[in-house]
């Protein structure tokens, strides 16, 4: 179990007591669950607000004491329950979406976890720092194991800044590092040290700490340099410390190791983009379209490319599709303005604008759950 939770940072969520008429004997097995409760006599509070909600299915603050009480004694799978009630009750149930994505993560139901940490994250952040600690940190290790690398080391680079080193946060940012797909202590042991050098090399990079970072990550290249995403992680650091070209020359080696290697690819066409060496930087996006055709980011990359070439319709028609299959992406919808105002489409091209702004407000509950960052990830992918 990660914290204890009080709950007083959580109240009032505009719980209420019940609308319904009164039930005899409710009232005062409310006030013993309380009693109970102040007294830290657990068990007995545990039994008083079951039977409390069960007199009164409506009292949602029973549901609330009830679920924490249990996430306190690690039964997570009755706490998920009785903060599912909540939710369900309550007309701002605001931080209690983590703690029930909390409890699904240790019931390793990690789909329901995702989506109800999701809608946290998306919402408003009342409650604790303890709680927001907790809550984003979990969530960036199931963008992991989801394949959402750079959300996840989004997040896990600020947990670097405000809460410094750990072995499971190195763990952590080693496998989104070098994009494994693993929860910490879920994979196999002969990946232990590749991880914990990318992770080690993460932490510092960072912290702007780039000779320590540079430390490890040459000591991972040295010893596992002809295994797969190695380059391109030292790619992303180069790319970070505003070296393009060797940058790029990670990149290349990395599509010698691993010729299928789509983010190697759309790095590279991004910095054509940037070179103006467009014809380059279409081979490449059409490429990466190729081998991944439902990935989002190279239809993004595509259009990105396409735009610059001055071919405005096609640009439109590719991000239409990245739109589509990555609606929540800010950055698709601001080049899809772009190519709209290019065609002189001004109404779709407000509307995409009005979209990205909307996004990029959710986007800063993110950085709120992150503690806010300053700078961009060094590992994030295309933009």
């Amino acid at each position: 179990m990660f914290l204890v939770l009080s709950l007083a940072a959580l109240l009032p969520l505009g719980v209420s007591a019940s609308a319904s008429p009164p039930q005899k004997g409710f009232d005062e097995i409310a006030r013993q669950a309380d009693s109970a409760r102040i007294a830290d006599r657990m068990t007995e509070a545990i039994g008083f607000y079951r039977e409390g909600v069960r007199l009164r299915a409506s009292w949602s603050e029973g549901w609330l004491w009830l679920g924490n009480l249990l996430y306190d004694q690690d039964r997570y799978s009755e706490a998920q329950a009785s903060f599912a009630h909540f939710v369900a009750l309550a007309p701002k149930p605001g931080p209690v979406w983590a703690l029930k994505g909390l409890c699904e993560f240790e019931m390793r139901d990690f789909d329901r976890s995702s989506q109800d940490l999701q809608t946290w994250v998306h919402g408003d952040f009342h409650g604790s720092g303890d709680l927001t600690e907790v809550a984003a940190f979990h969530w960036a290790l199931l963008q992991t194991h989801q394949g959402h690398f750079a959300q996840a080391l989004y997040v896990l680079a600020d947990r670097s800044q405000r809460g410094g080193e750990s072995p499971v946060l190195v763990e952590a940012m080693g496998l989104a590092s070098l994009r494994m797909p693993n929860l910490p202590e879920d994979y196999s042991p002969e990946f232990r040290e590749r991880v914990w050098l990318a992770g080690k090399a993460a932490f510092y990079v960072s912290l702007h700490d780039f000779a320590r970072g540079q430390e490890y990550s040459r000591r991972l290249l040295a010893e596992y340099g002809q295994q797969p995403d190695v380059h391109y992680f030292q790619g992303t650091l180069l790319k970070f410390q505003l070296e393009p070209a060797k940058a790029a020359q990670e990149f290349r080696k990395e599509l010698e190791i691993s010729h299928q290697h789509v983010p190697a690819m759309l790095e590279l066409a991004q910095f054509e983009i940037d070179g103006s060496d467009l014809t380059e930087a279409l081979s490449l996006a059409r490429h990466a379209i190729e081998i991944e055709p439902t990935n989002p980011d190279t239809h993004h990359i595509l259009g990105r490319a396409l735009l610059a070439a001055g071919q405005a319709k096609e640009s439109a028609q590719e991000l239409e599709s990245a739109e589509r299959l990555a609606p929540q992406s800010s950055a698709i919808h601001f080049h899809l303005a772009a190519a709209y105002r290019e065609l002189g489409r001004k109404e779709d091209a407000q509307r995409e604008m009005n979209a990205y702004v909307s996004i990029k407000k959710r986007e800063g509950n993110l950085d709120r759950a992150a503690g806010g960052r300053d700078t961009e990830h060094p590992l994030e992918g295309p933009q």
